[in-house]
């Protein structure tokens, strides 16, 4: 067979074989029921992505809210700071919750808000009805002031065999008779219940001639008329005599004062003549009040008022020491002088009351 003619025919069965090649690729690709996958070589060859690579985006954290601040001042009705309150915040969940305690100015911070979730600020104080606020809800970054947190005096409801108001004060003046500085010096004067009922008149004597016959208060007459004695004031003699002198007008001065100060002009006036031990808030605010113990006292109303009482009773008593006194220590001078004198003692015993003595004050048991 000729070369050209073997060619030919070379060529066409070439020609045909990748017809019939390219025919069947064709008809697999084209075939469902075909069991093994046919990549397509028309196609540019795209390499497959692994499911996990395809994901990862899916997986990256959202950046947080920038947290909030809420921060206050507690107060009393009185516009008083409330040192030692207790400021919880409370969200939706009982374990989203965190507790704070106001400083000495009744100042509390809470750090690290999460925005967007509804939270709740309850506010505590000892002998203070609690406060609580309405929703509060922070946005990112947001600092919150809340205003306007004034603690009530709490009105306690108790199961008492009491039917009177009478009754009640006179359970409590039972209790206030057994106070005594370490154990042995009278401190009956001193009301540190603050829901402590006002006094009768019968009260007011009872609890005043319990001072004046104490054992004890006979004690600090006579120590004191012994330091006069040394020191010769007032001028009576010396001896025994000028101490027994000494140790009566002491006694005398210590009793019409009581009486009058503590039970004759505070049943006249309706006023009540104990110290109330305050206890909270600033030391300022303390020592303010116990300062200001002689001239303001509480009435039977529960209102705060001049303390008549207390400076009648003193200026009362320093012009009856002028009928035995001796004739060299009587005058209105004297009587001024001795009535400065009271009062600064009642404002020197206000501080030690509210700063000293109830830490080493006991009651009987």
């Amino acid at each position: 067979m000729p070369f050209g003619l073997r060619a030919a025919m070379l060529a066409a069965v070439l020609m045909g074989v990748a017809f019939a090649q390219e025919t069947m690729g064709k008809e697999a690709r084209q075939d469902p029921s075909s069991s093994q996958p046919v990549q397509d070589t028309t196609l540019p060859f795209a390499p497959a992505v692994p499911v996990q690579a395809q994901n990862t985006d899916n997986n990256i954290d959202a950046p947080q809210a920038q947290p909030g601040q809420i921060v206050g001042t507690v107060t009393d009705m009185n516009n008083e700071t409330v040192s030692g309150a207790t400021v919880v915040l409370q969200g939706p969940v009982p374990s989203d919750r965190r507790t704070v305690v106001t400083n000495e100015d009744g100042f509390f911070e809470l750090r690290d808000v999460k925005p967007g979730i509804a939270y709740h600020v309850t506010v505590s104080g000892n002998g203070f009805a609690d406060w609580t606020s309405s929703v509060v809800t922070l946005d990112p970054g947001q600092y919150k002031i809340l205003t306007d947190i004034k603690l009530r005096i709490q009105v306690r409801t108790t199961v008492t065999v009491a039917s009177s108001l009478e009754e009640v004060a006179t359970e409590q003046v039972k209790v206030e008779e057994t106070q005594r500085v370490f154990g042995f010096i009278p401190n009956f004067y001193v009301a540190y219940d603050p829901n402590t009922v006002p006094l009768t008149a019968k009260l007011k004597f009872k609890l005043a001639l319990k001072v004046a016959t104490d054992p004890i208060t006979a004690v600090g007459i006579a120590m004191l008329s012994g330091i006069q004695q040394a020191g010769d004031s007032p001028n009576y003699a010396q001896g025994a005599k000028g101490y027994g002198e000494r140790f009566g007008a002491n006694a005398a001065d210590g009793f019409s004062d009581i009486m009058i100060a503590g039970a004759i002009l505070p049943s006249l006036l309706h006023q009540d003549p104990r110290y109330f031990y305050q206890g909270t808030g600033t030391k300022r605010s303390r020592v303010r009040h116990a300062l200001l113990s002689p001239f303001i006292c509480k009435g039977d109303n529960g209102k705060w008022q001049p303390n008549y009482s207390s400076l009648g009773g003193d200026l009362a008593s320093s012009a009856i020491s002028n009928a035995y006194y001796p004739q060299s220590n009587r005058g209105a001078g004297l009587v001024i002088g001795n009535f400065a004198l009271s009062t600064a003692e009642r404002m020197v015993s206000g501080m030690a009351q509210e700063f000293v003595l109830r830490k080493v004050t006991h009651k009987a048991q």
